[in-house]
């Protein structure tokens, strides 16, 4: 709970959901860890990134509902201090089966703020595939932004 506290707190949040609080404290970590054990396995996979036995990311696939329930969304968070060194897509790389593995899905599914350069080319060298571009999907900071959608089908589907 303490690394995830610390992880979340450092993000760099222009491209992030404004659901993810800041200040990030402990009780909003043992709030998601809980949710994490209600999910894991059945609903989602998460994962932390550990590099040199310390906790430096996360990533995960959250599994939609209804007649989505075939695809999960991805996501994932880096220690702004470790970013451009290839840890992200290295974890996304391993990342990708274990949750085709594990989930009752056939695609992933990647949004991303069009202006996000890194985590688009974190999803490119996954071979993710941009499927479109959702024009001024979102409002960040009172501005408008577009979300590229990518998606990557399970090896057999």
């Amino acid at each position: 709970a303490a690394a995830l506290a610390a992880l979340c707190d450092a993000a760099d949040r222009r491209f992030l959901s404004d659901r993810l609080p800041k200040p990030y404290t402990a009780a909003d970590a043992e709030f998601w860890l809980r949710r994490v054990q209600e999910m894991e396995g059945r609903d989602g996979l998460f994962r932390a990134i550990v590099q040199n036995g310390a906790v430096v990311g996360m990533v995960s696939a959250e599994q939609k509902q209804d007649v989505y329930r075939k695809d999960a969304e991805l996501g994932y968070l880096l220690y702004p201090t470790c970013a451009g060194r290839g840890i992200m897509s290295e974890a996304v790389r391993q990342f990708c089966p274990l949750a085709f593995a594990q989930l009752d899905i056939v695609r992933l599914t990647g949004l991303v703020y069009a202006q996000n350069a890194a985590s688009r080319r974190v999803l490119e060298k996954n071979s993710f595939v941009q499927e479109g571009l959702l024009r001024n999907a979102v409002c960040k900071n009172g501005a408008l932004q577009d979300l590229a959608v990518y998606g990557k089908l399970r090896p057999d589907a």
